[in-house]
């Protein structure tokens, strides 16, 4: 995650006692970054520590959804709080000061925490997917969803490891600095960033994309022409909420990260451009923007949602502006069941919706032989199967739209 420095080039006794230090600059330029920079650290890890207290303590926040929602909140946590401050310090002074453990460590942890939160974020469109396209296949388990969660931080270990193996520091005349010391510094850096950029970019990014896409338009596709009833057009602006919000979800990840990953396949097409007098700027501008990823996560996946602005509303309920309400009180605690227009993702047809109006008039009716003579000939009707259907889709949906 840290700029190369090509030790390869600084062996020379006679080279390292001239060398400058060409990462120096003004002390208002450091302290405007270090705002920055902090700023990002101190959201991203009280955000997340926020949303990792909400699913542990309480007990109806424990979905499959939500534990990839706890390890994709870890992840962020893990990388803001170890590395943010670390990588600035460092990218903005030129000099290593925390020792070959750490280098090691400061190398091989940002690239397991990113895949890692980027493979959530991918599980949590797939279950979305399989959820919404799918709603009466069975989800996943708990101890299902524990494994996959165990396969992506083996994965994300295995993709990190060399840059464990290969990181060392190198001590000249006031420098030290951390590297990775390839076998062969020319191709390997930029073969290896290629192999990361398709890994933990490119591919999950296609994968939410692709998902997203799906289930945007089997939601879009449900609208019907014409149709001007309040419950449909309530539905309706729901149903756009969601869309909505899975956009915002893969167009974040796609610009925070996509500058980072130019910058390191351009920088290693053409190596020159590391003794540019602006590249530091462009690179701490870049790795800003990628780790602000960290801060934007807990805002997109939880904010958006009733029980973590719950949840949020309860940690930071001593602040004056903030109020909690009574249906804010109940949305952590014993399960209810909310009607089916509600949701965000449930929705019947015309037919569909005149024919349980019927039903139900038929229903409130004073002559209950009839009405029930009438309902037992509506439950042999061919549509009362689909309804059916639609039911137990409307209650799966309803699942996800808690989550």
């Amino acid at each position: 995650m840290a700029p190369e420095r090509d030790g390869s080039n600084t062996t020379s006794t006679a080279t390292s006692r001239v060398l400058a230090n060409q990462f120096a600059q003004p002390s208002w330029r450091i302290a405007l970054w270090s705002v920055a920079y902090v700023t990002v650290l101190a959201v991203a890890v009280f955000g997340n520590l926020i949303v990792i207290w909400i699913i542990l303590a309480h007990k109806r926040m424990r979905t499959v959804t939500n534990y990839f929602v706890l390890n994709l909140a870890f992840s962020d946590f893990s990388m803001a709080a170890f590395n943010t401050l670390i990588n600035f310090i460092y990218a903005a002074h030129g000099d290593w000061y925390f020792g070959d453990v750490y280098c090691r460590f400061h190398n091989f942890f940002p690239v397991t925490a990113v895949f890692a939160s980027i493979y959530s974020m991918a599980a949590i469109a797939l279950d979305r997917y399989m959820a919404i396209i799918h709603p009466l296949k069975p989800r996943l388990s708990a101890k299902v969803t524990l494994g996959v969660i165990f396969c992506i931080w083996t994965l994300a270990v295995a993709l990190a490891f060399p840059l464990c193996y290969f990181s060392t520091t190198r001590t000249l005349p006031g420098r030290t600095f951390c590297y990775v010391a390839w076998p062969r510094m020319v191709d390997d850096p930029f073969m290896y960033h290629i192999i990361v950029t398709v890994l933990v970019y490119m591919l999950p990014l296609a994968v939410m994309g692709i998902t997203y896409t799906i289930i945007g338009v089997s939601l879009w596709g449900s609208e019907i022409p014409g149709d001007s009833s309040e419950n449909y057009h309530a539905q309706l602006r729901a149903k756009r909420k969601v869309v909505k919000m899975m956009l915002i979800v893969v167009v974040t990840f796609a610009l925070c990260w996509l500058p980072y990953h130019v910058y390191f396949i351009v920088t290693g097409l053409n190596k020159r451009l590391i003794k540019w007098k602006y590249i530091q700027q462009i690179y701490l501008s870049v790795l800003w923007l990628a780790m602000s990823s960290t801060m934007y996560n807990p805002i997109i996946y939880c904010c958006l949602n009733s029980r973590f602005r719950a949840g949020f509303k309860q940690v930071f309920r001593c602040c004056p502006f903030i109020r909690m309400s009574s249906y804010d009180e109940l949305e952590l605690q014993s399960t209810r069941l909310r009607p089916c227009h509600q949701s965000s993702m449930c929705t019947l047809s015309r037919v569909d919706t005149s024919i349980l109006s019927k039903s139900k008039s038929i229903c409130s009716r004073g002559n209950r032989s009839k009405a029930n003579s009438d309902y037992y000939l509506f439950s042999k009707h061919p549509i009362f199967s689909r309804l059916s259907a639609v039911s137990h889709f409307c209650q799966a949906l309803l699942l996800i739209d808690q989550e």
